[in-house]
Order: structure tokens, then sequence, then C-alpha cells
């Protein structure tokens, strides 16, 4: 039997079992580098969906069968995704790859609440259920939520580097200042912003700009900035970034209701209104929630949303479980007088409505619970993945060690591919700086790397530490 040890770089063998949207994209992103990836699902549509899209195999038959792990190569897999619908199929599916197949690396996505209270987090110990990691799309929704409204000038964030670098999505407007100004220029004009334009989307093609490049109106940007820099940076491409202190969430479920609580116990005491729909659901959020006032109706209703206050918030937050309902509840939103809508958005073609409706930034939770995943199956150092778009490019956080190609040369010096761009570095000491051509990558060192999906793999060979998959 091949061990990751002796397969080597691509040959990580992976059984994804679930199919879905998440399933779908996971397994799209491994198979793409080379990996050996096999699919379950119970549903066989999903599955020839899979086998027909992807250079994978498929399994049709539930996951948490011994006998349909065994067909999917469990005995020699370095690795199981659970991702289906079902939180106890996913628990179980970890627990037969574990008892059954000694499988090293298992990974579940989780939604009950009940199952992710700290205080059960003894649960999942190798003797007792053995996962891993267990991902909450919920919780990592709710974290993209409470990361859009903290930068409302932008329509996509993520932080990196433990809070001190974003990645920040900025839309370039005709009166945005710094216009057909070549990058390299840029960089000149503001040197002591530590920020870099490591992507630029335009009309409809993302690509990682050279220093020559210039911005456009109608640019969508994404930068990488340090965290103290990013109202300057803002104020450059002519954006004002307010602090929110009044919020309307639309929507009292798992998602709303985590949102809900994470700004309770924030330090800024944001307040905010929650309205929900359903009287049982709008009943455990009042009872749950202790600052935020729970109104039960219908987010649509503007008599609703006017007793909500929500022409006198900074934002809010349609978070409903129907992508449809978010959409025109952020339309409603913004013609009572909201400044900024944030829509929860499962749809991808859904996506491009959202400029002609006025809406101002989305989250998708399929992408970050992909993000959420890969952060987890990188090879190396890798302590952070950011999926960009539609799995089109990768921001990658990783720590550089000494068996890595690129220890000791300069930034100038390593051989990145044309879609690769380095936009900060941690140094030793906790000394973030902004990278240059003459910059030398140290043993230590933390790096923020933008990269097409296509590049992926190039990237990981530069960061290789040790052949080594988790």
């Amino acid at each position: 039997m091949q061990t990751p040890a002796t397969r080597g770089l691509q040959a990580m063998k992976v059984i994804i079992c679930g199919a879905g949207q998440v399933g779908w994209q996971i397994a799209r992103h491994l198979s793409g580098e080379k990996n050996d990836v096999t699919v379950v699902d119970n549903n066989p549509d999903l599955v020839r969906r899979a086998t027909d899209t992807l250079d994978v195999q498929g399994i049709a038959g539930f996951a948490s069968y011994p006998d349909i792990l065994e067909r999917a190569g469990a005995r020699d897999a370095d690795m199981i995704i659970a991702a289906t619908y079902s939180d106890e199929v996913n628990m179980v599916t970890c627990q037969v790859a574990h008892s059954v197949f000694s499988i090293p690396r298992k990974i579940a996505r989780l939604r009950a609440q009940s199952y992710l209270t700290a205080i059960y987090s003894d649960l999942y110990r190798r003797d007792h259920l053995p996962i891993d990691v267990v991902i909450s799309p919920e919780r990592e929704v709710a974290e993209a939520a409470l990361n859009r409204l903290h930068a409302p000038a932008a329509f996509d964030t993520e932080n990196f580097l433990g809070g001190r670098a974003k990645i920040l999505g900025i839309s370039v407007d005709e009166d945005c200042p710094v216009l057909n100004t070549p990058l390299r220029q840029l960089t000149d004009l503001f040197s002591t912003l530590k920020v870099i334009v490591v992507g630029i989307r335009r009309k409809g093609r993302l690509f990682a700009p050279e220093a020559g490049d210039q911005i456009f109106a109608g640019d969508a940007c994404y930068l990488c900035v340090a965290t103290e820099d990013v109202a300057r940076t803002l104020d450059v491409f002519g954006k004002t970034n307010t602090k929110p202190e009044r919020v309307v969430i639309v929507g009292g479920g798992n998602v709303g209701l985590a949102v809900a609580s994470a700004l309770e116990s924030n330090e800024e005491r944001i307040r905010a209104k929650m309205i929900e729909k359903s009287r049982s659901v709008a009943e455990r959020a009042a009872d749950i929630l202790e600052r935020t006032i729970v109104l039960h109706g219908d987010g649509l209703d503007p008599v609703l949303l006017n007793e909500a206050g929500v022409d006198r918030a900074n934002a809010v937050l349609c978070l409903t479980d129907d992508d449809k309902t978010n959409l025109l509840a952020a339309v409603r939103a913004k013609s009572e007088g909201c400044p900024m809508a944030i829509a929860l958005i499962n749809d991808p073609s859904l996506v491009p409505l959202m400029e002609p409706m006025g809406i101002d930034a989305y989250i998708n939770p399929r992408t970050t619970t992909v993000s959420s995943i890969l952060r987890h199956i990188r090879h190396g150092r890798v302590r952070g993945v950011y999926s960009i778009g539609d799995a089109e490019a990768e921001v990658i956080e990783a720590e550089v060690l000494s068996t890595s190609p690129i220890t000791g040369l300069t930034v100038r010096d390593i051989d990145f591919p044309e879609g690769v761009l380095i936009g900060a570095v941690l140094k030793p000491g906790n000394k973030l700086m902004k990278p240059t051509g003459h910059m030398r990558i140290d043993e230590g060192d933390v790096i923020v790397i933008f990269a097409m999906s296509k590049d992926v793999p190039e990237v990981e060979r530069l960061l290789q530490v040790s052949i080594d998959f988790f």
C-alpha cells in the first residue's frame, strides 16, 4: 500500500461523501490538482454529474455503509470528507472510516448547533466520535457576514495573518481618484501604505495584474491590505468606511441567530433588530438572544421594516434560507432608506442580478464552506485558504519552512506563474511587510499569496515543506 509519504504531492487519495454543491466543488478542486478522488452519494444523478464533469470516480450508495466505503477504496484512502446533507450520516461515516478502515484524516460538515456547543466538544475525541475537523456552515457564514458588515465599502472581505491583513474586494467607480494609474506608480505614490492589488476582474475575467496594468472604471479589484491601513486605502479608492451602529437582520434561523449572537458579544456594541416570519423560530431566537429585539413577521413587509428602523440602520443582513426572499428583502430595505444591503445567496446564477438590483454585497455559503474545508487539506504549512469567485482563484496563507524551494530567494527570483502574486509577508517578531522585488523570503515567514486556480498546484509545490498532506 502506498502511504502519503511515498505517493508524492499529486497522489492523495480522497473519498468525498456527498455530491451536492459543496462536495462537487471540493471534488473539482482536488481532482483538478491530480488527486485520486472518489465521490459517494445515494443520489445516482448527482454521482453521474460528478463523474461526467470531473476527473473522479463515483459510487452510488449510502456513505455510512462499510461495503460502500470499501468499494470507494477506503482501505488505502488518506482522507475522507463527509459533506452529505445529514449530520448523523456524516458522523457515522467518520466513525466507520476510523474503526473499520483506519483512514487517517476525517472531516465532517455538521449543521445542528447542539453538536457544535463547546461543552460537548469532547464528543469528537478519537475514542468517541473520531472526527479530526468539524466544519459548521452556519458559523462560517456568520463570520463572513460580520466581515462584510465591518467593511461596508467592500463587496468581499476575508481576514488573514491573525487579523493583521485583509483581502478586500472593491468596485471601481467613475469618480475613483486613481483611475488609469499604473499599479507601479500607485505603489510609488502611496509608498507608506501596506497594500497590493492582487487581482482584477474586468468584463467578467479575473486576472493577477502586472506592475504596468492600470485600473479602469467598472473593474472589481482585490486588494491585500494591512488592517491598520484599510481606512486610508479605501480613501485612496474613493470609498468611505463607516462603522455600523445599527443593524437589521432578516431571518432568525441558525445563520441569523449566529450573527446576532456575535453582534451581542462584539465590543463595539452594535444594536440589532431581527425579523423572523416563523413564530416558533422567532420565539426561540428571542429566548436565546439577550439584547436583540426580535420581531415576528415578514421581512418583505415595509411596515415591519420601518418598525425595525431599517431607514436608520447602517445595514440590513438578509439571511433567510430562501435566496429570492433575501434578494427581495434587500431591495425592499434599500427602497425604505437603508444604505447597505447584504444578502445570503446559495445559487451562484443569481449573483449577476446583485448589481442591477442595487444590492451591495452577498455571502455564498458554498464558497465559505469550501474555503474552510480547503484550509484543512492543503499541503505544507497552509494556515488559511479563501476561494475567490466561482472557484476562479484562491488566496492562500502559508508558513515558509527551511525545505521550501522559495526559502532564501528574493521575491523577484521566485519562479511564480503569471497568475500568482504575494500580497503580504509577516516576518518573525510579528512584523507585517509589503512585499517588494528585492525582499528576501526566509524560513519562518508567513506569506499571503493570490493564485489563479490553475496555478495552485505550482504554488503548493513551491510551498512544499515535506511530503505531508496534513
